[in-house]
């Protein structure tokens, strides 16, 4: 099949596909301490994922990631939020959210991409989490709950501040 149809333009804003996944066992979700090389996300607590690599689609991407990053396989697998991120810059990132479960006996293995830790959800405000976290993961698991899901915008202002805004 042709893409010509498809009317690709390059003056367009333009997105790198990644996702970011959430794993819950009862009320616990697991996050990964991010390792020291990180930059100013060095030691803070983020969902897993990554890019989704050429012939992916995004479910198939985010089970790949969780796999890769936690050994598991989580059921009902679900796409719960799509976030563009405006990198003030072309391209831009486009984020896929996902969230499933695991049951009580899954243990994740080791990850080279930092420490794995399960954190109750009603504790969240208690660790370091990456700047976004404290918004989306509440808005992700919500929707899940819900079987719903959200869009959102992230824009960094003059002063690298960052500015959420979901179309929900």
């Amino acid at each position: 099949m042709s893409n010509a149809g498809q009317r690709l333009d390059p003056t367009r804003y333009t997105i790198v596909p990644r996702t970011l996944s959430f794993i819950l066992r009862r009320q616990q979700v697991l996050l990964l301490r991010l390792s020291a090389d990180r930059g100013e996300w060095a030691g803070k607590l983020n969902g897993l994922g990554g890019h989704v690599e050429a012939g992916e689609d995004v479910l198939s991407s985010a089970r790949r990631e969780i796999r890769e990053e936690a050994g598991l396989s989580p059921g009902d697998l679900r796409l719960c939020g799509v976030v563009l991120i405006d990198a003030g810059r072309v391209p831009g990132i486009g984020l896929y959210v996902c969230v499933g479960e695991v049951g009580d006996g899954a243990t994740p293995h080791a990850s080279p991409e930092g420490e794995l830790a399960w954190v109750n959800t009603d504790d969240l405000e208690r660790h370091p989490l990456v700047e976004d976290l404290s918004v989306l993961l509440p808005r992700a698991l919500d929707c899940y709950r819900r079987r719903a899901t959200f869009s959102a915008l992230y824009q960094h202002d003059p002063h690298g501040a960052l500015h959420v805004s979901f179309g929900d």
